[in-house]
């Protein structure tokens, strides 16, 4: 299987400005207010009024990005929009259908069709569904519909106010007063909403994860991450052999994902047993590669074992060289299939104590073709097949003898082209089973977790030290105290 190259690696950075609605916003308005006035760019005057007026909207620009408007908080964004054009100069009614024409041609055909047929091989007529994955994402992504265009319409309207009244040379500080009222107000309106209407993220545990004796109860952990598997989709789906795991072994019911549960985010909480305040990836844009914290890699090196997570390139990101990549640029009906061969590999070469394995095609379906179809569960079920036939594989090899298996998403998906991120229905709890000679058989727990408890359980079976900033407690009611 083909390793992330290292251009794939930038080029997935750099998809991610897109990608993100807190970059997209900025890089989109300005492309769109270029190509409005391209026919001005050889006037003398012209970047002399581009650049002032670009200067009196950067306050509103900032406030876009720091304020992202997810869930119900985006049917507000129709009152500032409303109070900019009350309040300035309406623009001409073609900069605004510009900017949508480019917005839906950006999402719904050259990422829903072009983007996706050449990396996962979706038909060439995606876009005949895409289109309402976009309307209807309610996710802080670019693919956001009902965020981004008020929030790019009003940002063209200010914008616009501005260029026309420096271009006339008889721009005043009065003239930029309408200008303040509006970025005043939109931050006003902004911090309350935020303040007394954004009540959904996760509790936190507040006190590190309590030390312990330190005495190994497996010889080895193997983690499978389904990427993106939406717990109440993964009822729905023919799962023989992950029923018959929870069936034998112990299923978390109330398994709670992190905020903001992007992918790169999840897999930096679960694997160092913290928040994105402490380990410091808060999003799949990661502006400073590389934890803050330690990692469950680096516990395991302190007591002479050895971890590798097999994944996709953006995880080097956050994890480094305990991340071994493949390329996520194949056909997505082959994707997982390499994926569980490569892992085999690694099992036969390297043996390491503990591996991590993140399957993506199911992810990869919701993203492009959505949660609430066939070919979604058709993805569930045949990771259900790749999991059987890799502990086949396992036991065959003796590598199962005293080995727990753990297997869960790091997040579930919305319906949308963002799928994930902001905690909408269907992304909040996600499937989690725990199997193995240690383990309980038949338990079910009902109490609620965080995915953060992971990393200091897997510290607990292997016998290693908690990751230093480890904060969630070790799963113990699945787990047998003693060693047989």
């Amino acid at each position: 299987m083909k390793k992330a190259s290292k251009f794939e690696k930038v080029a997935a950075r750099c998809w991610n400005l897109l990608n993100e609605g807190k970059p997209f916003t900025p890089i989109f308005t300005t492309g769109v207010f270029l190509m409005f006035t391209i026919g001005e760019w050889n006037e003398t005057s012209f970047w002399f009024s581009f650049l002032l007026s670009l200067g009196g909207t950067l306050p509103l620009f900032a406030l876009c990005f720091v304020y992202d408007f997810p869930l119900f908080l985006r049917n507000y964004l129709f009152i500032p929009l409303i109070a900019s054009l009350l309040l300035l100069n309406a623009p001409p009614l073609s900069l605004w259908m510009l900017a949508a024409g480019l917005y839906f041609f950006f999402t719904v055909f050259f990422w829903g069709t072009l983007y996706y047929h050449l990396r996962i091989g979706t038909t060439w007529l995606n876009f005949t569904r895409f289109w309402k994955l976009v309307l209807k994402n309610s996710d802080s992504t670019s693919g956001n519909a009902q965020e981004q265009l008020p929030k790019v319409f009003m940002l063209l309207t200010v914008w616009h106010y501005l260029f026309q009244q420096v271009g006339a040379f008889g721009f005043t500080f009065s003239d930029y007063t309408p200008v303040l009222y509006v970025t005043i107000g939109f931050a006003i309106f902004a911090w309350i909403l935020h303040r007394y209407l954004f009540d959904w993220k996760p509790s936190e545990y507040e006190e590190f994860t309590a030390k312990e004796e330190i005495q190994a109860k497996s010889d080895k952990v193997v983690v499978i991450v389904v990427d993106g598997m939406r717990k109440d989709r993964f009822e729905k789906a023919k799962t023989p052999y992950l029923d018959k795991l929870r069936e034998e072994g112990t299923e978390y019911r109330q398994m709670e994902t992190v905020y903001p549960a992007r992918t790169v985010v999840c897999f930096s909480s679960m694997f160092t047993g913290t928040y994105p305040r402490e380990h410091g990836i808060t999003s799949n844009m990661v502006w400073r590669l590389g934890i803050k914290v330690e990692s469950i890699f680096d516990s395991l090196r302190k007591v002479g074992k050895k971890g590798k997570l097999l994944g996709i390139a953006h995880l080097v990101d956050a994890m480094g060289n305990d991340v071994e990549t493949v390329t996520a640029v194949m056909n997505n009906d082959v994707a997982d299939p390499s994926i569980m061969k490569r892992a085999k590999g690694i099992m036969e070469n390297e043996n390491p104590d503990l591996l991590i394995v993140q399957m993506i095609a199911t992810d990869q379906t919701g993203h492009s073709r959505g949660v609430f179809y066939d070919e979604y569960l058709q993805k569930i079920n045949e990771a259900d097949q790749l999991i059987e036939d890799f502990v086949d594989y396992l036991n065959e090899e003796g590598h199962m003898k005293n080995t727990t298996l753990i297997i869960c998403a790091d997040h579930g998906q919305a319906d949308g082209i963002g799928g994930h991120g902001h905690l909408d229905e269907g992304e909040r709890f996600v499937p989690f089973i725990m199997h193995g000679p240690h383990i309980r058989k038949g338990i079910a727990v009902n109490e609620k977790h965080s995915l953060v408890s992971l990393a200091p359980t897997i510290a607990h079976l292997l016998g290693a030290p908690f990751p230093k900033n480890s904060r969630g407690p070790v799963l113990k009611q699945a787990i047998k105290e003693s060693r047989d």
